[in-house]
């Protein structure tokens, strides 16, 4: 199978901007051979590796990536690595419950999993932080919103806090939001710096990456052979971590949406708009009402920033241009203004987007789709713990290990197809600017 596109990420990875420089990219440019290729370095493509590393001792373990690590959607995310149901196209992101109960037993089984490798690579806290999160309400609708959500954790039986407006603004430093909803059990990341520490130390693991390395060509010789622009991998084995991009290797056509949402980063901060912005100085924040704006502050490697993310769209192409991420940074600009009009003047120094994967019906797509061919795709806008879940699912199975999280998986329905490509295009953006009109003020 010929590769009908490749990743197209608009704008800066702005987390990957923040670290320091990286020795030159290794890429393939020769023929070899492996036991398990993986093609992808993301979330659920590391989690791979590090699982097969693990469980398969001496294994040659080649991973190929189209970018540098850190540069692709895994390090485009806002760096919330939820335990709890996540629904985005829920009100306040619950659904049935006894789907959600498995849904954050295996959110969490994927938190664990990035727990072990940062462990064992001796990441820092600024990369993976057990810090939780808060649903920050700046409405009465939004604060219906958590009531409704925080019900519904009390019938799952999970923990959490209500934050009053004086709480949130001693955590965040502004009068923004009138109420929120603390939950412990979410990790806070800096992606880049997670994902790079992570392949670092897949590399003493003998896992060979091969970055600037886009495969361009699938196809089956008895063993599997990724072709890429100057070099092949052959393989018995080859596992999927390339999250939509699914489709462009010809799989789950008509199946999968591919949403892109938007981000922006401020210049660091100087002392005196630290002192004037007061609150914590780390800090996350998803909004009560899915569609709203999510905000992070962070302290450390690249000084003190704000984050904002809002806004959706769906783009089948997987790609857009220049002009979109101008249009949006109008309404990230809007959302901060709004939040810290103590910080008037402060600029945002990056801006750019990054690409999700959904179902209509929620599943992912982990399991085997041809022989020796494994998927650990479609994290329906979760990737990083998900991600993680799926990566280390998929290395189970071409392995022949079993779980009950692996057995969920694969019993799961396929994705629910999808409207003719015009009419979903439409719909789906058409629907999306209603919910975030909708949101109103939390956006």
């Amino acid at each position: 199978m010929r590769v009908r596109r490749l990743p197209r990420d608009p704008g800066p990875a702005a987390w990957n901007r923040l670290l320091a420089d990286r020795a030159p990219a290794n890429r393939l440019e020769a023929s070899i051979t492996a036991d398990w290729l993986i093609i992808g370095a993301g979330y659920a493509g590391l989690a791979a590796a590090h699982r097969l590393s693990k469980e398969a001792p001496g294994a040659r373990i080649v991973v190929l990536d189209a970018v540098r690590v850190g540069d692709g959607p895994a390090g485009r995310n806002s760096g919330f690595m939820i335990d709890l149901p996540h629904d985005l196209t829920s009100d306040a992101y619950g659904g049935a419950l006894d789907g959600d109960i498995l849904q954050t037993r295996d959110n969490r089984q994927g938190i664990a999993h990035a727990a072990a490798m940062v462990e064992e690579f001796g990441l820092s806290d600024e990369a993976f932080a057990r810090s939780g999160k808060i649903n920050g309400a700046a409405t009465a609708k939004g604060a219906a919103h958590n009531a409704d959500f925080a019900r519904h954790l009390s019938v799952m039986g999970e923990p959490f806090e209500m934050l009053d407006a004086q709480q949130m603004q001693e955590t965040t430093g502004t009068s923004f939001y009138q109420s929120g909803l603390f939950t412990p059990g979410s990790v806070m990341i800096q992606p880049a710096m997670f994902v790079r520490g992570v392949a670092a130390g897949l590399a003493s693991n003998r896992v060979t990456l091969h970055e600037n390395s886009p495969v361009i060509a699938l196809e089956r010789h008895g063993d599997w052979v990724a072709r890429t622009p100057k070099g092949q991998v052959s393989a018995p084995r080859v596992i999927m971590a390339v999250n939509g991009h699914l489709n462009s290797f010809g799989y789950m056509q008509g199946r999968l949406m591919h949403v892109f949402t938007y981000a922006s980063m401020t210049r660091a901060l100087n002392a005196d708009e630290v002192a004037r912005l007061g609150g914590h100085t780390i800090w996350g924040l998803t909004p009560a009402d899915p569609m709203g704006t999510t905000v992070r502050r962070i302290s450390g490697t690249g000084g003190d920033r704000i984050v904002i993310r809002n806004r959706f769209t769906f783009d089948p192409t997987m790609e857009v241009d220049a002009r979109r991420i101008a249009r949006v940074a109008r309404d990230h600009d809007r959302a901060f203004a709004a939040r810290f009009p103590q910080l008037n003047g402060v600029e945002m120094e990056h801006r750019w987007g990054g690409r999700l994967c959904l179902s209509r019906n929620g599943v992912q797509v982990i399991g085997e789709l041809d022989e020796g061919l494994y998927s650990a795709c479609c994290q329906n806008g979760l990737g990083t713990a998900k991600g993680t879940l799926a990566g280390g699912l998929a290395a189970d199975l071409s392995m022949g290990i079993t779980s009950p999280a692996l057995e969920r998986a694969l019993a799961a329905d396929a994705p629910t197809r999808l409207p003719p490509a015009p009419i979903a295009q439409i719909g789906a953006n058409m629907h999306i600017r209603w919910a975030e009109m909708r949101a109103g003020k939390e956006l």
